[in-house]
């Protein structure tokens, strides 16, 4: 019998990994039979959709006086009888997929094979170039699980061509990342070779406290790892992916020189919430308008073609069906873009095509108190009103009117308004009600599918005869002279991808960076524009070092600055009356019934976004600093593997408007950008607003008939469960990102905090925009889909101004000579 039957029940058995992701205490002390080797273990529980894990951990005698740079661990995992498993460990500083050494083991014959990876961003993890060295101390297998215990040197540090990062034992506490698929790689046999399938049996975070792993028999029990086990390379075929529609690992792009000799008035780079609406109204206005996407088509009206089996031949691609929304958390090879330790859609139409579609009507405060005069509710009014007449939003996206397994929504509303927190059905009827208010989940969804901007921004632009888009390519840098853009010059970094120069029409055409707040503001520091340590590095890249812009023409701007999300904490509730629906597995084998509403009628479950999201509502926390702050919560239904029942809902606290807190994005020598500074609860004021959000709450819900407030527990204060919150870009973050490029009028060129003027024109320059996320001044209340859209409308009606005023300006010149 494998010896993970012993190891501790008990402790397979109690509540597993929160994603939450709380510094936690071991589970328990496992001395395993056969090497006699001590270990301090953290377990997962079996789950529907979590497989059992258990890691255990043992550092040299003095690592918490001395940073260690090596462990002995212990893997315990779950697997197919069938199709195998693999599962694996980060070792990053806040247990994250990217910019960390990842460790993944699997069974292969009667063997344990392992290989060290690396992933820049949300793509498969490649082979890891450095020099961490892993010796086996021992393995086992049977039908359902397998184990390794093994010595891991070099482990705490790496060096990935130039990427580098580092965690550190003295400070007690490590955060472990944990995955797991149900099957081995495919070309098993040879780790340097092997393809990993996404992780479909758990994922997730946990705070290790290291109190009683360091152990002074480490150096004895370090000397029983001999064993080198590299398995069987050389005999097999070419690596080799999936067949199936999903998307499979980016193809070596075949480049091909230059795409047009035609000149642009406008060339939009980035096709999202923020490229598709202005690049619709700027060619509304006449003007010839090139739109350039770095990824591939994604709903099937534009040519997209990934999806599920069971949408073949329906002209229905994943990203058209509502519910198959959150497969981009298993799935998003091809999909989700690499250059970014963050998860971003690099697809056409961006977070738009990839999101859960939440459609909120903004709080003029969110435009009154976060934007300067200028940029106020009255001023972008009108264009709300217009992007709203185009994407109205839907509390019933099911075609039939029917809201679909709403037990979960009846009950916590059912809480709400018992506590007296007021209903609003339609809450972009109401926006100003943001204040003990709860009401229906809102989506930009038409007719059963997504909609969005794809289904009418995009539609409308492709009509006309003066609009282009150029889908499957990358953007290197804007080509200017001085703070003039003449054009851009094209990146190939997809397959059949282009390079060379896209032209902008001589003295009058203009550029717009529409790539998003890491795009966007990557494209700024390939551009020569951003702070000097930054330009510095990309000066030394290999890749844009040698063509980059003379020093002498850097235009200095905070760019990457005043990073800012919404801070996520989760909570959970039980209670009997939830059913849970298994979105993922509607992926692979659907519910007939439901398959077949949805694809007759548009209707049913699969109609709404997984995982089955509602209700909202929302709080206000006045702070000691005067500071009012905004809290939106959004209600799902998932967690069991949290609270060991099905009957769970996550409640998530997104920390909004009046937050400030701020981080930074920077950019490395191989052209990733980082979060290096998370925008999280760095002020005391965004602590007591979320400490005292979660104890309005708990005394709104409590005592509701069979509700139980299960994370935090009973037993445990609001204060300890926040305290005890590791706070990090991958456990708090709400991916709703932006602010790297803000826009105000305190130029950054003379020490101000702002990159784009009221105009969204860049300072410093004549004809470059910035258009999305990335020049929002801070946080607003909810998903900020529909205010990135009313900000790019109403850009574009500001551009035109401008147009109107140059016109006008030469105009008066040709008369007066």
């Amino acid at each position: 019998m494998l010896s993970i039957s012993r190891v501790a029940a008990a402790s397979l058995a109690a509540a597993g990994f929160f994603r939450t992701c709380r510094a936690q205490t071991p589970s328990g002390e496992y001395t395993d039979p056969d090497t006699a080797i001590t270990y301090q273990t953290w377990s997962i529980a079996q789950s529907a959709n979590t497989g059992a894990f258990t890691f255990g951990l043992v550092l040299p005698e003095d690592a918490l006086t001395s940073d260690a740079s090596e462990y002995i661990g212990l893997l315990q995992c779950s697997k197919d009888p069938e199709t195998g498993a693999w599962c694996g460990i980060s070792h990053g500083q806040s247990g994250q997929m990217t910019q960390a050494l990842l460790l993944v083991a699997w069974p292969y014959e009667d063997q344990v094979l392992t290989s060290f990876r690396y992933a820049t961003g949300y793509s498969s993890p490649v082979p890891y170039t450095g020099d961490a060295k892993l010796t086996q101390i021992a393995s086992k297998m049977n039908e359902t699980h397998f184990e390794l215990q093994y010595r891991c040197e070099n482990c705490y540090s790496w060096d990935h061509d130039g990427s580098t990062g580092s965690v550190s034992t003295s400070d007690g506490l490590l955060v472990v990342g944990r995955a797991a698929a149900k099957a081995v790689p495919s070309n098993a046999e040879c780790p340097t070779e092997a393809v990993l399938q996404q992780h479909n049996n758990g994922f997730g975070q946990f705070g290790a406290g290291l109190e009683g792993v360091p152990n002074e028999s480490y150096s004895a029990w370090a000397e029983k790892a001999t064993a080198t086990v590299t398995g069987a390379c050389g005999s097999s075929p070419t690596p080799t992916t999936s067949s199936s529609t999903t998307a499979g690992p980016t193809a070596t792009a075949t480049c091909a020189p230059g795409v047009t000799d035609k000149a642009y008035d406008y060339v939009v780079v980035g096709a999202g919430a923020g490229g598709i609406p202005v690049a619709d109204k700027l060619s509304e206005a006449g003007h010839s308008v090139l739109l350039i996407e770095k990824g591939p088509p994604s709903t099937g009206r534009w040519g997209g073609k990934l999806g599920p089996e069971w949408l073949k031949g329906t002209d229905l691609t994943r990203f058209d069906v509502p519910g198959l929304c959150n497969q981009i958390w298993v799935d998003s090879n091809g999909i989700a873009c690499t250059d970014t330790d963050q998860m971003a859609g690099c697809v056409l139409g961006g977070g738009t095509a990839v999101n859960a579609g939440l459609w909120w009507k903004a709080n003029p405060k969110d435009w009154d108190e976060n934007f300067p005069e200028g940029w106020h509710n009255s001023d972008v009014e009108r264009a709300q009103e217009r992007v709203f007449s185009r994407i109205p939003g839907t509390t019933r996206p099911s075609m039939d009117g029917e809201l679909y397994m709403h037990q979960g929504v009846d009950v916590l509303s059912g809480a709400l308004e018992a506590a007296g927190w007021e209903k609003i059905p339609e809450p972009n009827s109401a926006p100003t009600k943001k204040n003990h208010t709860f009401g229906a989940t809102t989506y930009m969804f038409a007719n059963g599918e997504r909609g969005g901007p794809l289904a009418t921004y995009l539609v409308s632009a492709s009509e006309r005869e003066n609009f282009s888009l150029l889908m499957n390519q990358g953007v290197r840098r804007a080509i200017r002279m001085g703070g003039h853009v003449t054009g851009l010059e094209l990146d190939c970094v997809q397959p059949d991808g282009n390079l060379g120069v896209i032209s902008l029409t001589p003295d009058t055409g203009r550029a717009i960076f529409a790539a998003g707040t890491f795009g966007s503001a990557k494209l700024l520091l390939r551009s020569g524009i951003g702070p000097d340590d930054q330009l510095k590095v990309i000066a030394g890249s290999k890749s844009d070092g040698a063509g980059f812009i003379n020093e002498s023409e850097w235009i200095n701007l905070p760019v990457g600055y005043n990073l800012v999300d919404h801070t996520n904490t989760d909570l959970f509730i039980t209670h009997p009356d939830i059913i849970f629906y298994d979105f993922y597995e509607a992926w692979d084998a659907p519910n007939g019934t439901d398959k077949t509403l949805y694809l007759d009628g548009r209707s049913g479950i699969l109609a709404q976004s997984a995982p089955n999201i509602g209700p909202v509502f929302w709080d206000e926390i006045l702070g000691a600093d005067g500071v009012t702050r905004q809290l939106q919560y959004t209600a799902r239904v998932e967690g069991g593997d949290q609270t060991g029942t099905n009957s769970t809902m996550i409640m998530s606290q997104y920390l909004g408007r009046g937050t400030t807190s701020r981080g930074r994005m920077t950019i490395d020598g191989a052209l990733t950008t980082h979060v290096t500074t998370h925008p999280y609860l760095r002020d005391e004021n965004d602590v007591a607003a979320v400490i005292q959000g979660i104890e309005n709450l708990r005394a709104a819900i409590k005592g509701y008939a069979n509700l139980t407030f299960a994370v935090p527990a009973a037993n445990q204060t609001t204060q300890e469960y926040v305290d005890d919150y590791i706070v990090s870009a991958a456990t708090r973050r709400a991916n709703h990102w932006m602010g790297t490029a803000k826009l105000g009028t305190d130029s950054g060129l003379d020490g101000g905090s702002s990159v784009v003027d009221l105009d969204t024109k860049v300072y410093g320059t004549d004809n470059l925009f910035v258009v999305d996320a990335a020049i929002f001044p801070g946080m607003v209340t909810g998903n900020p889909s529909a205010m990135i859209i009313t900000a790019a409308e109403y850009a574009a009606e500001r551009m035109l101004v401008l147009d109107s005023k140059k016109s006008k300006r030469s105009h008066l010149s040709r008369v007066n000579v």
